[in-house]
């Protein structure tokens, strides 16, 4: 598995519990749609933050800690975005209410 389908696999992870998990969907519900696509952006920018700082760290080795290990994180951080947007209009949006869906 490669780190761009692992990224994916986050973006639709991500997508799904903030629809499906109760405490997180009301949380998020509580946004407009432009406000629910920065929450959404802030979380894959910091998830994807996160995994550079714990490759440099030597925790996780996903990337490499220089610059291109960076260029790379942009590319995975890329499959995410389109992931998530991806699984929410094909998991989610269809089986919500036209009022949550607008706001």
């Amino acid at each position: 598995m490669t780190v761009e389908q692992l990224g994916s696999i986050a973006g639709v992870i991500l997508s799904l519990a903030i629809a499906y998990i109760p405490q997180l969907a009301e949380w998020y519900g509580k946004f407009d749609t432009a406000g629910k696509a920065r929450v959404m952006g802030i979380l894959l920018v910091v998830a994807a933050l996160g995994v550079f700082g714990l490759s440099c760290a030597n925790v996780f080795m996903l990337v490499a800690c220089t610059v291109e290990g960076a260029k790379d994180l942009l590319g995975i951080l890329i499959a995410a975005l389109v992931a998530n947007q991806a699984s929410f209009v094909l998991l989610v949006q269809p089986f919500q209410k036209p009022a949550e869906i607008s706001g």
